[in-house]
């Protein structure tokens, strides 16, 4: 089985380095809906079985062009919904550290301990994305499947995968617009394999 896990495109400027998660429903800038044609053209000749997406705002632009251009009907999951960054939410990356005291760019081992106040527990977080993903592995044995969603979610589905700590996806980026690809081999000893990660199609000017 193959799944590609395809991250939405760059969102309204606004945002940029605003910690959004979900409780902003934000939009894509029109660069962003750009990197949604660059993800469809890129993939346009590759088989699809499924094709899963977040019911956010942003994703749904992006996932547009690829289900338009197959006449797929995507079937969405709450459970990959953006990571609920609680009282982080609006704060920009470099107002973190004056405001809760902390890096931003520790993101991923904070939330793995729990740290930001009234934000997503780290149980709670593995427990709806494992769901999700256990039902799309199951609905397609070796097949090939596209889910579109969020970086945090993204990197928590990696996580599971290879069964390592979260924190341990801050050694690898999950670029707007962004495709990585990973197989599953259950006969083989080391069953998950990435063949792609974050690899950006070029984006039309």
């Amino acid at each position: 089985m193959q799944i590609y896990f395809i991250r939405h495109g760059e969102v309204d400027e606004k945002y940029h380095k605003v910690f959004g998660g979900s409780r902003i429903d934000m939009g894509l800038s029109p660069l962003g809906v750009r990197m949604g044609e660059a993800v469809a053209e890129w993939l346009k000749d590759t088989k699809l079985d499924g094709l899963y997406a977040s019911p956010m705002l942003r994703v749904q632009q992006t996932m547009a062009p690829l289900a338009k251009q197959r006449g797929m009907e995507p079937v969405l999951m709450t459970g990959l919904r953006e990571i609920d960054f609680g009282d982080w939410t609006g704060s920009r990356w470099d107002e973190v550290k004056k405001n809760f005291g902390v890096s931003a760019f520790d993101w991923l081992e904070i939330i793995e301990s729990n740290g930001i106040a009234n934000g997503e527990d780290i149980g709670e977080l593995k427990s709806r994305v494992q769901e999700c993903l256990l039902k799309i592995i199951h609905a397609h044995p070796d097949q090939k499947v596209a889910i579109f969603c969020h970086g945090g979610i993204i990197r928590v589905m990696i996580a599971l995968l290879l069964e390592v700590p979260l924190a341990h996806l801050a050694h690898f980026n999950i670029e707007y617009g962004s495709i990585s690809m990973v197989e599953l081999l259950p006969e083989r000893k080391h069953a998950v394999e990435i063949e792609l990660l974050n690899f950006q199609p070029p984006v039309a000017k």
